[in-house]
């Protein structure tokens, strides 16, 4: 695996390392020992998956709060996503800032979105669906969110015009921290 480092502390972009031929390739997706080689967690309890008939369906922008805060590892497996995390950490020098990636099926890569982080993401494409491994178990009581609109970030989605959610993710408060 190929791992790069973003502008947003601790957010890493995962890329596939391929062994190719006529058959086609191969790759890990997943190695305990290379994610912890980074200094990234390499704890997994639960994997989920979403998948989105609408092209401009827009996810989140979710976490959990401490004790319970997550992890996760993003993967588009089919149709294509814009994938973006905000940095809530008080203490992290990229507080409040926000980076969006482009995961599709075609280029296989990863997001890795650490602890701290709100997460969601916009289908580019109808019939997408995402996979994801989380470092810790659903818990409700400890559900967060912030409004995916909220100009205290200013995410720039690509079809902002379009975005479809749910009344839930439309109801998140405006951030105040």
């Amino acid at each position: 695996m190929i791992f790069e480092r973003t502008r947003l502390e601790g957010v890493v972009v995962v890329d596939l390392e391929r062994r190719e031929d006529d058959r086609g390739f191969f790759a890990r997706t997943w190695c305990a020992n290379e994610f912890a080689d980074q200094g990234l967690t390499t704890d997994v309890v639960q994997a989920n998956v979403s998948f989105n008939p609408r092209q401009g369906t827009l996810r989140g922008m979710h976490f959990q709060r401490a004790p319970h805060a997550e992890t996760k590892l993003v993967r588009c497996t089919r149709g294509a996503i814009y994938d973006v995390v905000v940095d809530l950490r008080p203490g992290s020098d990229t507080y409040k800032q926000w980076l969006g990636v482009e995961l599709t099926d075609e280029n296989r890569r990863a997001l890795f979105v650490p602890e701290g982080c709100a997460h969601g993401y916009q289908t580019l494409v109808a019939e997408s669906e995402v996979f994801y491994q989380v470092s810790e178990y659903y818990t409700p009581a400890a559900e967060g969110g912030v409004r995916w609109d909220d100009p205290a970030f200013g995410i720039k989605w690509p079809d902002a015009g379009n975005a479809f959610l749910s009344e839930k993710d439309r109801s998140w408060p405006d951030f105040i921290g």
